[in-house]
């Protein structure tokens, strides 16, 4: 199982101005099969979904399409698969939709690790409805969720879970099979943002436990858009705000207005693209991307190995607070008496991108007392030893 870099960096034009990337966590670089399919979709001809003419079955192949790779991706069926502009915006739309439901005495359980957009819109919507916020704390030492705390949060009044399978700034991966099975059990539902997870990870919401869960394609390798996967049965119940002319089955009862064809393509495209990562004998799409994505999990993982031990090398000048045992390949590190963004400039002028900031993750900063700005590292598909080893002799000429 292997990945071939080279004709794989060949499909991004990107990476033509020799820079080397490592902002993967706040979004990808797009490859040309991508741009392709959202150009070609575009330019149809295309109209509003229909059968009758050739544009409108364009419109209506772009939907049936995504939601046929992104049952494939997540393990859903396919009208289980809801398209947003953004996974903030989706979790914003049920928080709304789930609060319908809340009253005064319940309570909602919030992770530290997450980031704030599957922090806040809970926190607004339970001020809202006069319900009661708990939190899964983080253990410092480890940078993992404190599962004692989960514990004392949890009661019979839960109505719903929140957490991340993934944080965006630790890359830790919190055991949300064990905390989905312990919600379900006071009959909690159990939303999960994924948004890095699926990045870096072949994708099963049901082994997951969730009942809805939200990733990004633009973080890995698809347009700005987000897909919610839900099972079926749980988006049955919930009854959102909508026009009455438009459909109420799901999942388009949860999707306002006209989609965005061409986005829809375009993230279509990703998932083959990955699923095509290391081409091997595999029959299904599903089969050829647990195939990919474990060859993916190898290259970034003896990527993460190298820059972790260049990193170590430079000594007490860098603190690196990515520590769980399981995580993905993101590192998070503070500067001795240096401040990250100078850091950040510094590299740029060398053609290496790595971004300095808090990253939209509030709670963890806040509960670790992290230094803002820290310097984040991301690994994607197409990084190089090359590129580990440009940061790292980047990082050092600064420190």
């Amino acid at each position: 199982m292997a990945i071939d870099l080279s004709t794989l960096r060949a499909h991004f034009p990107s990476l033509d101005t020799g820079l080397a990337f490592f902002d993967g966590p706040g979004g990808t670089q797009t490859p040309r099969p991508v741009a392709d399919a959202i150009a070609a979709t575009l330019t149809g001809p295309l109209s509003n979904r229909g059968a009758v003419s050739p544009s409108e079955r364009n419109a209506d192949r772009a939907v049936t399409e995504f939601r046929s790779a992104y049952a494939d991706f997540l393990n859903v069926p396919a009208n289980g698969i809801v398209h947003g502009r953004s996974a903030t915006q989706l979790t914003y739309d049920f928080s709304r939709h789930l609060a319908k439901d809340w009253k005064a005495g319940d309570e909602i359980v919030l992770s530290r690790l997450d980031h704030d957009s599957n922090v806040r819109p809970w926190i607004q919507a339970a001020e809202r409805t006069g319900v009661t916020v708990r939190w899964i704390e983080i253990t410092a030492a480890t940078t993992e969720l404190d599962l004692d705390s989960f514990e004392r949060a949890l009661s019979p009044r839960t109505r719903l879970v929140a957490l991340t399978a993934a944080s965006n700034v630790l890359g830790t991966k919190p055991p949300v099979r064990h905390i989905a099975d312990r919600a379900h059990e006071v009959g909690a539902l159990v939303y999960v943002d994924g948004v890095h997870y699926a990045a870096h990870d072949l994708v099963d919401v049901p082994a997951l436990g969730a009942d809805l869960f939200v990733c990004s394609p633009y973080k890995f390798l698809g347009p700005h858009c987000a897909v919610l996967a839900g099972l079926p049965e749980v988006l049955e119940t919930l009854r959102p705000d909508k026009l009455l002319p438009s459909s109420d089955s799901v999942p388009e009862r949860f999707e306002f207005g006209t989609l965005p064809y061409e986005i829809l393509a375009g993230a279509t495209a990703a998932v083959d693209f990955l699923a095509a990562l290391d081409p091997g004998t595999e029959v299904t799409r599903r089969q050829r991307l647990a195939h990919s994505l474990a060859s993916l999990h190898q290259h970034e993982k003896a990527l993460r190995t190298r820059l972790e031990s260049g990193l170590h090398a430079l000594g007490d000048t860098v603190t690196l607070h990515s520590k769980a045992a399981d995580r993905t390949p993101t590192l998070l590190m503070a500067l001795e008496g240096r401040d990250a963004r100078e850091a950040q400039t510094h590299l740029a002028a060398r053609g290496v991108l790595a971004p300095a900031g808090s990253f939209y993750a509030l709670e963890p900063f806040t509960a670790l007392k992290l230094q803002d700005p820290a310097l984040r590292v991301g690994l994607a598909p197409y990084n190089t030893a090359d590129d580990v080893n440009r940061f790292l002799d980047g990082l050092s000429s600064f420190l």
